[in-house]
């Protein structure tokens, strides 16, 4: 897909569906990105956060990579995580992903023992050095991000080739946009900044110059129809929206990939809510309950239907 056109709107990050055995399934992935396609979707990203990447080894982290770029056919933007446990894992991944046919590329700092300021802004030029996409930063709270301070991050887009985005959800993640975006020196350069933490703060978001949101995809026709109530400049309507999704956006934060599989799973897009090491107490009668009464007060925007429905 030609990158003259910005990055902007709603990039979904797609989950990785396993089956009952906690294989991938790659049937259910497909399904899940024509579900996203149908729903509207700007971009897709994966191996993310909400792909549990963490799971996965790294053949299959290409192998996912490689059904949903194959998938997408260059129908929307397929941005592909390549958060590496080094430099050097980082640039490998980074490559492959390019070679796969990757529209951007997104990276996380090193989770283990990641390095320290100059360490960070090496390890950020190395994936620039041979990048031939945009770059998304993503800057990320912990157990799994490393925060990141703002004048960094502004650095690092003045001064690193490919650098041209930030997804800033190290808290208190409004603040650090606004500051991020100020500091950023080449603002020519600078293509935007993406909100993250499931869409919770869009609004906010919205109002400091967002250039859109990576929420889950299980929801992607709500988020997209926000989006559009927002582009055309209807702020009550978007805000209408916004208080409407979340609070399943609330309930979300409290079992992630859970809570993403689960709503997946009963709107057909995927065969099962299988999750890897699950850090969460799987849901009980009282969640499901509650989740049957979110999804259907939000069933007017909920669209699409995926071929396990």
């Amino acid at each position: 897909m030609a990158q003259d056109k910005p990055f902007r709107g709603v990039f979904v990050i797609v989950v990785t569906p396993f089956d009952e055995q906690g294989n991938i399934d790659e049937e259910s992935l497909r399904a899940e990105v024509e579900f996203c396609l149908e729903a509207g979707v700007h971009g897709l990203v994966i191996p993310a956060n909400a792909s549990e990447w963490f799971t996965l080894s790294d053949a299959e982290r290409r192998r996912v990579s490689e059904i949903v770029v194959e998938q997408t056919r260059q129908r929307a933007p397929v941005v592909l995580s390549v958060t590496g446990g080094s430099q050097w894992a980082a640039v490998e991944m980074a490559q492959a992903a390019q070679d796969i046919g990757a529209d951007g590329l997104m990276a996380m700092p090193p989770p283990l023992k990641p390095p320290l300021r100059d360490g960070l802004f090496e390890y950020y030029r190395g994936i620039s050095h041979i990048a031939r996409v945009p770059i998304i930063i993503q800057n990320c709270h912990p157990p799994l991000g490393t925060p990141m301070p703002p004048d960094l991050l502004a650095r690092m887009v003045d001064e690193l080739p490919q650098v041209d985005y930030v997804k800033e959800e190290a808290d208190p993640c409004t603040h650090l946009m606004s500051q991020v975006s100020e500091l950023i020196k080449d603002q020519a350069k600078f293509k935007g900044i993406f909100g993250g933490q499931a869409g919770r703060f869009f609004m906010n978001e919205a109002a400091r110059g967002a250039c859109g949101t990576m929420p889950a995809c299980d929801i992607p026709d709500a988020h997209c129809a926000l989006w559009a109530a927002f582009e055309r400049g209807d702020l009550s309507e978007t805000r209408h929206i916004y208080y409407r999704i979340l609070p399943l956006l609330t309930m979300e934060s409290l079992y992630p990939m859970v809570i993403y599989k689960e709503v997946l799973r009963r709107r057909g897009a995927i065969r099962t809510a299988t999750v890897r090491n699950p850090s969460h107490a799987p849901l009980d009668e009282v969640d499901h309950r509650e989740l049957d009464i979110l999804l259907d007060e939000l069933s007017d925007l909920l669209t699409v239907k995926g071929p396990f429905a």
